[in-house]
């Protein structure tokens, strides 16, 4: 049973569940760096994770943001010391971990965990006009069903406590190049134009479009834990 947060943003939701200022924090697969930057600019110190080489380089190479700091490495092998974090997050990141490591990942997370400690994990679910909108070019069911499988089996191993909740994200984009160009600009995802722009993808974006641009409802699933066990 989720707790159903209504409509938010992921920053949004995490200021609901925990007070983040004063903490160490690790983001696992933190992509461009933006979460990683909010969460600093909101008090926390903030280590950013990032396996894919390139996208890594380019985090390093921007100027330095305060309490911020970029390294790449994979989720199943945390550059950090047993007990180092305060939390350890994965905003829609853990099914992107190969499958074979996903486990390993999650006990990763509770490695660097001090004794009172927090895992936060956020995945998209196989819902909404968004995962309809783009299943036919990057069809995540089977990932993100193995990455929910891990947190229910491997995650609840882990903790003392958990909760879990679920809450509406709104995806806006402009026009649909501006929806291309976010996919195949990704290097640690990237996904051939010709894959997207067909006619089955153009008719779901049509029927997305607002007074407000072209907005998907894509429904996010949050498990939360506390207290890795010993």
């Amino acid at each position: 049973m989720r707790t159903d947060l209504g409509e938010s943003t992921d920053l949004a939701v995490v200021d609901r569940l925990v007070h983040v200022s004063g903490l160490n924090l690790i983001e696992v697969g933190c992509a461009g760096g933006d979460t990683v930057r909010q969460l600093a600019e909101r008090g926390a110190t903030v280590f950013g994770v990032e396996p894919d080489p390139v996208q890594a380089e380019k985090n390093t190479s921007q100027p330095p943001s305060p309490n911020v700091t970029f390294v790449e490495a994979g989720g199943e092998a945390l550059p950090a010391q047993d007990g180092a974090a305060d939390g350890v997050l994965f905003f829609r990141s853990l099914h992107h971990v190969p499958a074979v490591l996903m486990d390993t990942a999650l006990r990763e997370a509770a490695r660097v965990l001090k004794k009172d400690g927090f895992l936060y994990a956020v995945e998209p679910s196989m819902e909404g006009s968004n995962f309809a909108m783009m299943r036919p070019f990057n069809d995540e069911t089977e990932v993100r069903t193995l990455a929910q499988q891990a947190l229910d089996r491997t995650g609840h191993a882990l903790f003392e406590e958990e909760a879990r909740y679920v809450y509406m994200r709104h995806i806006r984009h402009s026009d649909f190049e501006s929806m291309v160009e976010r996919y195949i600009s990704r290097s640690f995802n990237r996904i051939p134009r010709d894959m997207i722009d067909v006619p089955q993808v153009r008719k779901s974006f049509a029927a997305a479009r607002t007074e407000d641009g072209y907005v998907f409802d894509q429904p996010m699933l949050v498990n939360m834990y506390r207290r890795p066990r010993a």
